[in-house]
């Protein structure tokens, strides 16, 4: 397949496998990610997928630039082959609207629907995670279908609770510690996204997929109780 190759520095080197986001570059993005992780090339340090790259970080002591990218090309001869692919499927449950969704009905309104339709479209959406970024452990979610896409904030808030969850453009997310940003906040759940004191912290990986359960007020509460007994 076509790709094209750049340094990043002189410790790694970026793979790019398409020029737009969709399914197939999306594919490819995880195929070699997995093919990456499964071989292990000694001079590997590590492998961060995005939305239509990955980019490859490794031990210049090991290795040059030019050998890590005629193995990468190597290795892109293989993606065409049977890859055990597998990916997770992650239940987010969230409380929409009132204090933890203030945008919910900014977005219903641009999208000329009720509070209640953007809910209905966001939990029924088929959604795979595309990338981890801008925050610890930030999901950028596609799969969101674009009757409830909505822009960014003109004017980015300061402060965003952790755990709220957003949309801007066809994308949405959820804010996993507290962080300025300029998304439309439509809800919050209770689950911990980003926990330092895990050995892989992101509680969401690339690859996965998202399925959104819209809970009450109370249930959040009760939730988020329960979660922070566990913790103490």
């Amino acid at each position: 397949m076509k790709a094209s190759f750049s340094p990043l520095g002189d410790q790694a080197i970026a793979v790019e496998l398409g020029n737009k986001i969709d399914e197939e570059t999306e594919k490819q993005v995880r195929k070699l990610s997995v093919l990456l992780e499964s071989r292990q090339p000694e001079w590997l340090i590590e492998v961060i997928p995005a939305f239509t790259t990955v980019s490859v970080f490794y031990d210049p002591c090991v290795a040059t630039y030019d050998v890590v990218k005629m193995e990468m090309k190597e290795l892109l001869e293989q993606l065409g082959e049977d890859l055990p692919i597998q990916s997770r499927t992650i239940e987010i449950p969230v409380c929409y609207g009132g204090e933890f969704g203030p945008d919910l009905e900014f977005v219903a309104q641009h999208n000329n629907l009720t509070a209640r339709e953007v809910i209905e479209i966001h939990t029924s959406g088929d959604y795979s995670v595309h990338m981890i970024g801008f925050a610890p452990g930030f999901p950028f979610i596609g799969g969101m279908s674009e009757k409830i896409a909505a822009p960014r904030r003109d004017s980015p808030r300061l402060r965003i609770p952790e755990r709220t969850v957003g949309i801007a453009g066809n994308q949405t997310g959820a804010y996993p510690i507290e962080t300025p940003g300029g998304w439309q906040l439509i809800g919050r759940t209770p689950i911990r996204l980003f926990r330092p004191e895990d050995d892989i912290p992101s509680l969401l990986q690339a690859g996965d997929r998202i399925i959104f359960k819209e809970i009450s007020e109370r249930a959040y509460y009760e939730w988020e109780e329960e979660q922070n007994a566990e913790n103490t």
